[in-house]
């Protein structure tokens, strides 16, 4: 069953980012827009879409968390991978997605004084660049 989820959530994740899938729905919503004077913006005409969007997007909630859920765990599976491999890295690093906030931003700001430390300051970005470069 979960392979099957899997496969589906994946072809439907790649179909529903497509210019084509942004075309169909641009292409109903404006059908939708058009028929509103014919059923004289009815209750059931505002129902019909309602309905519609509301199922689909709660449907492609469990679609999009499904797809970012295995994005996510493969990219911390690398990341890991070149942790082992890179002599002198440290392996408590393993599994830092699994650490309390507060540990988290220990070891943020001991990066960002490493980094000040070898003559980089780190942006509000985020991004490190060389003190001349700042200055």
């Amino acid at each position: 069953m979960n392979e099957i989820f899997r496969k589906l959530a994946q072809r439907i994740s790649r179909l529903a980012g497509t210019a084509q899938a942004f075309l169909l729905a641009l292409s109903l919503i404006t059908v939708w827009l058009i028929t509103g004077p014919i059923f004289d913006y009815s209750n059931r005409w505002q129902l019909a879409v309602n309905t519609g969007t509301t199922i689909i997007t709660f449907l492609m909630v469990f679609i999009i968390q499904n797809t970012q859920n295995r994005d996510s765990k493969a990219m911390h599976l690398k990341i890991d991978e070149l942790l082992r491999a890179v002599k002198g890295a440290r392996l408590s690093m393993f599994d830092a997605e699994e650490l309390p906030d507060e540990k988290l931003e220990l070891i943020h700001q001991e990066f960002r004084t490493i980094n000040e430390e070898h003559g980089y300051k780190t942006s509000s970005k985020g991004s490190p660049k060389k003190l001349k470069d700042v200055e």
